[in-house]
């Protein structure tokens, strides 16, 4: 993310300002950044747009934590640009307005051209997007978004076509060791760390280097609040939270949390799917929207293979509902388990979309005579319930040949059972009917 100098005395004396350590060491020219190599390496594109001199649209897009503010300031310095900041989780279209007059007032009076940049731009809707577009097209501003939603569903097609995304990427822990360092020689230079504590705040950074020098800047203030120069790992545990872990309750990380999830539950590696229950859990996802999300599974992916998947889910959910966290979590990971390991099919998931969709595009047929209820004596007259055969009557319960689909409705066959688990039997019992059925049509 961000490198610079300041000096203990700047940040901590009472004088300074009190501006978060994040903020102090942001860098002021782009080779200060850390990370982000595969966008600002030589003869990469953020790299080259800095070397043209020419600023251009853009939609920054990446975790917390990674840079893009700080990139965002970097160019509006590097093309000598007013740079103009929004977030989209406190402004709305008034103050869209007035950062467009501003930047004509700018551009009239100084002759000099404005960088907008709006954070968290997936909070604006649809309208509030739309009012940049005549702007970005007219060259007024150059216009900068960072968001940690993919852009792809948050940000409308109009502004998106108008702009170049650039993705980008959590830092590594080599990186976050070159932070941890250039901050520790900075204002830290007078209290050492053990390995034990170094790593640990690095792995509770999780990519993210504003929250490495947030947790560095709690650390030094105990450090001078009682006089600690040698920091440990049980001094870290006893002053940060567990809670630094990175986990956005409905953005990207929760999708591909749950996606990881629920394709390690498909693919059954019972391990692998536990590891992501935890590390959901751990994150703070909502306890019953990850049971939902097994209820899911247990249809999708297992189906009438294993029937009794569907039950034990909806009975861990119950179960969690009942008892509450954490007792409650392990009926969601017995849940898990079960369903990693049971035997998979989807043919009853695939047996439902083709028939929506057959549904859906086939025009609208009426219910066979045969099989129309005749509870009046007017309705058995027209013919309501005519010549239907009651399968309980037949040989092996099962009226052979017998067509319930509607009059001249082309033979379909949606349910494909597997030959896994329960749906071997099923598969076995459906060959036995159909077999049946071809020997009723040889008798007629």
């Amino acid at each position: 993310m961000q490198t610079s100098s300041v000096s203990d005395l700047d940040l901590f004396s009472i004088n300074a300002p009190k501006a978060p350590l994040a903020e102090l060491l942001r860098p002021k020219q782009p080779s200060d950044v850390i990370g982000q190599n595969h966008l600002l390496g030589v003869g990469k594109p953020l790299r080259l747009a800095f070397e043209s001199g020419k600023p251009h649209s853009m939609i920054l897009w990446g975790p917390p934590g990674t840079g893009k503010t700080t990139l965002a300031r970097l160019m509006s310095t590097e093309f000598d640009c007013e740079f103009i900041a929004l977030s989209a989780v406190l402004s709305g279209v008034k103050d869209i307005r007035n950062a467009i007059e501003q930047a004509q007032s700018v551009l009239q009076q100084a002759s000099r051209h404005t960088i907008l940049f709006v954070d968290e731009v997936h909070r604006f809707n649809k309208s509030q997007q739309d009012a940049f577009l005549p702007y970005v097209e007219q060259g007024l501003i150059t216009f900068i978004g960072a968001t940690t939603e993919n852009p792809s569903f948050e940000i409308n097609n109009a502004l998106l076509s108008r702009v170049q995304v650039y993705i980008l990427n959590a830092l590594s822990e080599q990186e976050l060791s070159r932070l941890f360092a250039h901050a520790q020689n900075l204002i830290l230079d007078k209290v050492q760390f053990s390995d034990e504590a170094r790593n640990l705040l690095i792995e509770f950074a999780d990519g993210d280097a504003r929250r490495l020098l947030n947790l560095l800047e709690q650390i030094h203030t105990v450090a001078r609040t009682e006089s600690i120069t040698q920091i440990s790992k049980d001094i870290v545990l006893n002053t940060l939270s567990r809670n630094a872990r990175s986990f956005d309750k409905g953005g990207d990380e929760f999708y591909d949390q749950i996606s990881a999830l629920h394709k390690s539950v498909r693919g059954s590696s019972p391990d692998a799917a536990l590891y992501w229950l935890c590390r959901m859990l751990d994150g703070g996802a909502d306890t019953l929207y990850i049971g939902r999300r097994l209820i899911r599974m247990a249809i999708e992916d297992i189906g009438l293979a294993d029937p009794r998947a569907l039950r034990l889910t909806l009975d861990a959910c119950e179960t969690y509902e009942r008892l509450g966290s954490p007792e409650g979590e392990l009926a969601l990971a017995q849940a898990t388990l079960y369903l990693a390991c049971a035997p998979k099919s989807n043919a009853a998931y695939l047996a439902y979309k083709k028939a929506r969709s057959l549904v859906t595009q086939d025009k609208s047929r009426r219910v066979p005579m045969h099989l129309r209820n005749a509870p009046t004596k007017l309705m058995q007259d027209i013919g309501y319930g005519n010549a239907y055969r009651y399968a309980h009557d037949c040989p092996e319960a099962y009226a052979a040949d017998e067509n319930y689909f509607p009059d001249e409705m082309p033979e379909v066959n949606f349910y494909q059972p597997t030959a896994f688990g329960l749906e071997q039997k099923i598969q076995e019992k459906l060959a036995h009917l159909r077999n049946l059925d071809k020997q009723a049509k040889r008798k007629l």
